[in-house]
């Protein structure tokens, strides 16, 4: 079916770019995008769970949950 779009310049460059590395058309680049944007959700097999680094159902004594480089280095086992 053919129809007309008005599509941002920039994006149609950038569209037309990825089409040319892909060695595809901007048409089909176009419906895999659509394809894409219009499958439903995806649930997820188990919901996400956080485990904190604990010794007997307690935090890590000195570990500071705000502190990110600090939390790193104990992860990598500098701290």
């Amino acid at each position: 079916m053919r129809t007309t779009l008005d599509i941002d310049d920039a994006v149609l460059r950038e569209a037309k770019k990825r089409a040319a590395d892909e060695g595809g058309s901007l048409t089909s680049l176009i419906e895999r995008a659509l394809r894409g944007y219009l499958q439903p959700p995806r649930e997820a097999s188990r919901p996400f769970r956080l485990k904190l680094l604990t010794r007997r159902g307690r935090p890590v004594a000195g570990l500071d949950l705000d502190d990110r480089d600090a939390l790193y280095e104990r992860m990598e086992g500098r701290g």
